[in-house]
């Protein structure tokens, strides 16, 4: 609880009059975001108002009977939307390919839809500290780029707020609340089926690192908001923090002007406008 709702005020994410939709999956990771986010509403000095929204994806042996019961029994309000996205993700994916990048750009397309029409201004996604983690690891590695998961960033095509309150949360904490709140879980019968897939890859590299550091992935997560431009190579990035390019060192401000602080940053490294609708590891 603590981490989140350091989260939640560092990135001004719950405001009076908020309605968030938080998007429940049937995993461990947005039970937890919603519990907590439920626990939340009742001590904050604001109000806001919930909405969770489940998508049955009609995969093979799909069960969301545990889910609907947990739900109803925390009285908070939800949505159960049907959607066959599971026969297009296995028909349209190549032999060899995940399925998980179509399979989360649909899902994520019918989330914005529901929550354009509920009239939910911001969603809250249940991302957390070893996902930030894998994106960057994985984007490192496949696109050479330095590119992790933002707290918060408004989706362009619906104008939405998209946040991640788990952000600052690890993988294992949000285990072992979950198994000792016993949150329903609903397995994946699509992703889990795949071999060879390169995300549980990274994990297991993020485990073998904490043979030389225990607290390596806390480090690795503190790293990702503890950037020193004049230590990288991105020009561009040295430049939009008051950087000289090439030497790193500060440049004086032109009369009238001032250096911006990378803290107050909305856009760093190539001028780029600020997009994650369509993030390629998510």
């Amino acid at each position: 609880m603590k981490n989140l709702r350091t989260t939640c005020l560092d990135y001004n994410m719950l405001e009076e009059g908020d309605h968030i939709m938080v998007c429940v999956s049937g995993g461990k990771d947005s039970a937890t975001l919603l519990y907590l986010l439920r626990e939340m509403q009742k001590s904050l000095p604001i109000s806001f108002k919930l909405t969770a929204v489940h998508v049955d994806q009609k995969q093979p042996g799909y069960d969301g009977r545990p889910l609907v019961e947990w739900l109803e029994g925390m009285n908070v309000k939800y949505e159960i939307i049907e959607e066959d996205t599971y026969s297009i993700v296995v028909d349209k994916t190549k032999e060899g390919k995940s399925y998980c990048t179509m399979c989360s750009r649909l899902r994520r397309g019918i989330l914005y839809t529901a929550a354009d029409r509920i009239g939910c201004n911001k969603i809250a996604l249940g991302h957390h500290g070893d996902d930030a983690m894998e994106t960057l690891l994985l984007n490192m590695v496949h696109s050479g780029q330095m590119k992790a998961m933002p707290a918060r960033y408004t989706s362009d095509r619906y104008k939405l707020g998209v946040m991640r309150p788990l952000i600052g949360c690890l993988e294992d904490t949000i285990r072992d609340y979950a198994k000792l709140r016993e949150f329903p879980i609903l397995p994946c019968n699509l992703c889990s089926n795949q071999a060879d897939l390169q995300r549980p890859q990274v994990k297991m590299l993020l485990s073998s690192l904490e043979l030389l550091n225990e607290n390596v992935k806390r480090n690795l997560l503190k790293a990702i908001s503890d950037v020193r431009p004049s230590h990288l190579l991105d020009q561009n990035l040295r430049s939009s923090c008051g950087l000289d390019p090439v030497t790193g060192e500060p440049v004086q401000p032109a009369e009238g002007g001032r250096n911006i602080d990378i803290q107050n940053l909305t856009s760093l490294g190539r001028g780029e406008e600020r997009t994650n609708d369509e993030d390629e590891f998510i």
